[in-house]
């Protein structure tokens, strides 16, 4: 039976894009703060560590502009934009991103590719910019209040499977494929609930691959990329 409706599901960093939008940021405009927060991750939870990263790059005058800036020039591969736009031009396929990032950060790198209006939906950490010039950030899942209760390692901040599930039954019937772009081990959990005739395109050498390669478990055929142009490659014959 041929695909007639099918979902793009895209992790952001080191998934669609070809760096880290947290790390990156610190890398470029403060490399001693970037120091601290490898110092410090595996003492705090990491959302709460760019909040507090974001608190002292404002406090030094780190602008918005210069944030937006760094984003801009972040580097994001030309076969990835050919790739979903092709794709989106199609007409059967709906793109959906689910990331640990933030809103301001997708949203600015996405602009500037031209790919602003490629989403369906985009659940990722809330953020906005305060007139003062500091980015706003707060985990998507609020600590004072419920938590997703997540046993297949997802960050407190969120749990991408809970996300895709939900994402799923907004959007119904469902989908005849849903392929997976992922490389992180939080992108484990949602890869748990893919079916037969669902693709989970995993980025090698990164957390996802580990995962798989030791728990398994997966219903869904495995693809693995390395570059750009390999997605690109496979979306051609989506």
């Amino acid at each position: 039976m041929g695909v007639e409706r099918q979902l793009i599901v895209f992790d952001f960093d080191w998934s669609m894009a070809d760096q880290d939008t947290d790390r990156w940021i610190f890398e470029v405009l403060a490399p001693d703060l970037r120091r601290k927060m490898k110092t410090l991750k595996y003492e705090m939870q990491w959302t709460d560590l760019i909040i507090q990263s974001l608190q002292a790059a404002h406090a030094r005058g780190i602008s918005r502009e210069a944030i937006e800036d760094a984003l801009r020039i972040m580097p994001f591969h030309p076969a990835m934009v050919r790739a979903v736009t092709a794709l989106k031009a199609g007409g059967k396929t709906t793109f959906f991103c689910l990331s640990n990032a933030n809103a301001v950060f997708i949203s600015t790198i996405l602009e500037a590719k031209g790919l602003q209006d490629l989403f369906e939906e985009i659940v990722t950490n809330p953020a906005k910019w305060e007139p003062s010039g500091l980015l706003a950030l707060r985990r998507r899942v609020d600590p004072d209040g419920p938590q997703h209760g997540c046993q297949n390692g997802c960050s407190p901040n969120m749990c991408k499977g809970i996300e895709l599930s939900a994402f799923l039954a907004r959007h119904g019937p469902e989908y005849d494929r849903v392929v997976y772009i992922g490389d992180g081990g939080n992108d484990y959990c949602p890869a748990l609930g893919l079916r037969s005739q669902d693709m989970l395109l995993c980025r090698t050498s990164r957390g996802l691959q580990e995962r798989i390669e030791k728990e398994g478990g997966l219903q869904c055929r495995v693809e693995y990329w390395e570059g750009a142009w390999e997605v690109e490659e496979i979306f051609s014959t989506l």
